[in-house]
This record gives C-alpha cells, sequence and structure tokens, in this order.
C-alpha cells in the first residue's frame, strides 16, 4: 500500500511543500492560541469558567 501512495506521490510536482504549509498552519494556530490565553483578561477567563455552573443552578431552581 505505500509503494501505491509513494508512486503517485513522487510523480507530484511541488509534493513536498504541502507538509510545510501543513506544518506552518498548525504552528501558527498554536501560537496564536497561546498568546490569546496568555493576553486574556482575568475577568472573562472567570466569567466563562462560571457558565457551566449557572446552567447547572438555573436547571436545580426550575424543578
Amino acid at each position: 500500500m505505500l509503494k501505491f501512495v509513494k508512486g503517485y506521490m513522487e510523480n507530484i510536482e511541488g509534493v513536498a511543500t504541502y507538509p510545510m504549509i501543513s506544518l506552518l498552519i498548525f504552528f501558527v494556530f498554536f501560537v496564536v492560541l497561546f498568546w490569546w490565553v496568555f493576553t486574556a483578561s482575568k475577568s472573562y477567563i472567570k466569567e466563562v469558567s462560571e457558565i457551566p455552573l449557572e446552567n447547572t443552578n438555573q436547571q436545580n431552581n426550575e424543578l
């Protein structure tokens, strides 16, 4: 199976650029994600982290 795929991949011109583009997209995504995590305001993080608790409290009050 690998020889089958390898044979076709060798015939594609510029195939080496696709893994590099994928790696670049992966790296940029996680760099942006880390940047967002470190620059997000603490009040926003606290507000979002309490959302599941608020939903549980509302459901218990309805019962």
